[in-house]
């Protein structure tokens, strides 16, 4: 059984699938690895670092797709990949159903087997398959590193012979796996730090951190079965704005983080509630890209309001791609080691194994 894998558009990704190490992994669970070739070469990592360990690298990306049983990607295939695709294979990758519903339709016409590691449930078990986890671990850190750069301020506290400088306040909305990690990294920098969630129980996770938690009056669960954040109320989204105005009077960084699966980002900041912010603030949306946390954001712009930056993120772990390419290889191989029967040579899709049934992608 052959594991393929071909290069992305490097003009939206620059994650790979593969690595060395997981190639080694892979090949070590007896099954044989393929790629396109310069695969990895953006990335400093050479066709012979892959050959080395035994991987197969051919010349184009019909061959790799013509020759495996499985192919892992990052994103969803592109329309000239689909056609390539052989039936009766496997595909697993991020492949966001909800936006890419009319290009997965065809995929599933040619028989092929869609998982998409979006969908993993949060159990025990896929902890190390959880692909998000992974990803939004660096985004959170690099939100951070890139609000510091564009903030035209010292972030910690300094006292000097000329006078004390105050610490920059920084307010995270969304204590999911991004948020917390950019409390941690805002609180190392010296930042003062207070967060907001819609799930009660991420306030002892945010003071574990040392940050604040900014709390909003409710009755109703706000945290679904699989532990995200659902959708608020009206009722609780006028409590949240009401908490907002205070909050963002005070506070110089704004990072936003908020998503609910399968839906359009949360519209948190209105238009008034920016404006609150003083200027040289800045708002910077991690959720852009699903629709945007704050008004003004835009994916892949900076726009500044009334001397506020709101900035869009896009594409941010090609900020990072080799340490994201390295995690999120690891996450698939656990995925495969997972589906793959080495007793029986064969990609065993159990539907009673939670983690296989809940990834697998059909047309209803």
């Amino acid at each position: 059984m052959i594991v393929g894998s071909i290069k992305e558009d490097l003009t939206v990704e620059k994650r790979v699938s593969i690595t060395p190490e997981t190639a080694k992994n892979i090949i070590g669970l007896g099954l044989k690895v393929c790629i396109e070739k310069n695969y990895a070469t953006h990335l400093g990592i050479k066709d012979n670092d892959y050959e080395d360990v035994g991987v197969d690298v051919k010349a184009s990306s019909q061959e790799v797709l013509n020759s495996s049983d499985l192919i892992i990607k990052v994103n969803c295939p592109s329309v000239n990949e689909t056609g390539i695709l052989k039936e009766n294979t496997i595909l697993i990758g991020m492949l966001n159903p909800s936006k890419n519903k009319e290009q997965i339709d065809k995929i599933i016409d040619k028989k092929i087997k869609i998982f998409s590691l979006e969908l993993l449930p949060r159990i025990t078990r896929a902890q190390s398959m959880d692909v998000l986890s992974s990803q939004s671990n660096l985004a959170g850190y690099r939100a951070v590193v890139d609000c510091v750069a564009e903030f035209e301020k010292a972030v910690p506290m300094m006292m000097t012979a000329a006078g004390t400088v105050p610490a920059a306040k920084v307010l995270v909305i969304g204590a999911g796996v991004a948020g917390l990690q950019a409390i941690a990294t805002a609180k190392r920098l010296g930042a003062i730090v207070s967060a907001t969630d819609v799930r009660a129980a991420s306030k002892e996770q945010v003071e574990s951190l040392g940050g604040k938690f900014l709390s909003v009056e409710q009755t109703e669960d706000m945290e679904t079965a699989g532990g995200y954040a659902k959708e608020a109320s009206d009722d609780y989204k006028q409590k949240q704005a009401e908490m907002m105005k205070e909050a963002l009077k005070k506070n110089d960084i704004v990072i936003c983080t908020a998503l609910i699966p399968g839906k359009p980002a949360p519209r948190i900041l209105t238009e008034d509630l920016v404006k609150l912010m003083r200027p040289g603030s800045i708002v910077y949306d991690l959720a852009a890209e699903q629709g945007g946390n704050s008004a003004y954001s835009e994916a892949g712009k900076i726009n500044i309001v009334q001397g506020i930056k709101v900035i869009g993120v896009q594409s941010l772990m090609n900020s990072l791609p080799l340490t994201a390419s390295s995690l999120y290889a690891k996450n698939l191989f656990s995925f495969i080691r997972n589906l793959y029967s080495r007793e029986k040579k064969v990609f065993n899709v159990n539907l009673e194994d939670e983690i296989i049934a809940k990834s697998l992608i059909s047309k209803d």
